[in-house]
């Protein structure tokens, strides 16, 4: 007699059950070999300790204010304008009712579009924030590079990337040895810079 659950692959759907799956096929694995090390990091912490990332960072912030100021200015013209037309179009005739249903229509159509190019998810926001970020990835990555051959890491986990840690015991935790090292790179680059 054939068994029928051996006869179809399994399939999962839930991304949640994959990544524990995932997380529990790693840890038993890495748990019968000994010879590897595993060491978690924290990421998003480390780049909020930077603190030229906090400078960068304020400076995208105060920019997409600015935008988002602007947008509530186009806003509130367009509900005027809106407004007034609907107040004033029983008077209106003729190429006078074409010329302002087309202001109002054209002010929607400019907010649309501003706010899909600005905020949209392939906006200049999303944009600013990818190169604002990348550089500082790349330098946390040879960070946790460097930290991870002094220590004999064979892997590294990141926290902030939606790995499920469950527990993690303090002496596992390099989030600290990798914020070191940049902050160390750092303080070399501004003496360097200071004495030029």
């Amino acid at each position: 007699m054939e068994n029928p659950l051996l006869d179809e692959p399994v399939i999962i759907t839930d991304m949640r059950n994959l990544r524990i799956l995932f997380t529990c096929v790693l840890l038993l694995f890495f748990g019968v070999s000994n010879a590897q090390k595993i060491g978690v990091v924290d990421t998003e912490y480390i780049l909020g300790m930077m603190p030229q990332y906090k400078e960068a960072e304020a400076r995208l912030n105060a920019q997409i204010d600015t935008w988002q100021n602007e947008l509530q200015s186009l806003q509130s013209e367009y509900e005027k304008k809106r407004s007034a037309f609907e107040n004033e179009k029983v008077l209106l005739v003729g190429d006078q009712l074409k010329l302002r249903e087309k202001e109002v229509m054209d002010l929607e159509k400019n907010i649309k579009t501003t706010t899909s190019l600005r905020f949209g998810a392939t906006g200049e926001i999303t944009k600013l924030r990818t190169n604002l970020v990348q550089p500082f990835q790349d330098q946390i990555w040879n960070a946790i590079k460097t930290m991870s051959e002094k220590n004999g890491l064979g892997i590294v986990l990141d926290k902030s990337n939606n790995v499920n840690v469950i527990f993690l015991q303090k002496r596992f935790d390099y989030t600290d040895k990798v914020l070191d090292i940049l902050l160390k790179g750092t303080e070399k680059k501004e003496k360097t810079n200071s004495k030029k």
